[in-house]
């Protein structure tokens, strides 16, 4: 994420050594007709949040496609993952956290099929086995 923080100083925070180097968020702020006042210098912190997170799902996605793809649902799921990460880049955020929404629930059931299907895929062999012993 990327924070930008700005400070701004009141007119009594001017006497700055004269080695002093003004960073570049630090911005200094005149009030035209306040005294100079001996009171300690005040300043105020402002955060900004560029960037708003939305989680688009892929890596899941292509373990679903790569590992658990039961009926084309993983290549589905990672389409709407894809989808959701383009919506981001462009900046198309409501768009974007619906295709993440989407992925996500078939994501979950994409998961739970693989692992309902792997389960007896390794059980029925070995019964068969000892069927034979």
């Amino acid at each position: 994420m990327n924070h930008t923080v700005q400070t701004f100083s009141t007119p009594a925070n001017t006497h700055h050594p004269s080695n002093y180097e003004m960073p570049k968020e630090e911005k200094e702020v005149a009030a035209p007709g306040v005294p100079h006042n001996p009171a300690p210098p005040t300043s105020t912190v402002i955060r900004i949040h560029s960037e708003t997170s939305v989680p688009d799902h892929v890596v899941w996605s292509l373990f679903n496609t790569l590992l658990m793809n039961s009926r084309c649902l993983g290549s589905t799921v990672f389409s709407y993952s894809v989808k959701s990460r383009n919506g981001k880049m462009v900046g198309d955020l409501t768009g974007a956290q619906a295709y993440a929404s989407t992925a996500k629930g078939l994501n979950i059931w994409a998961l739970m099929w693989g692992i309902i299907m792997t389960i007896p895929l390794i059980i029925i062999p070995v019964l068969i086995l000892q069927a034979y012993q």
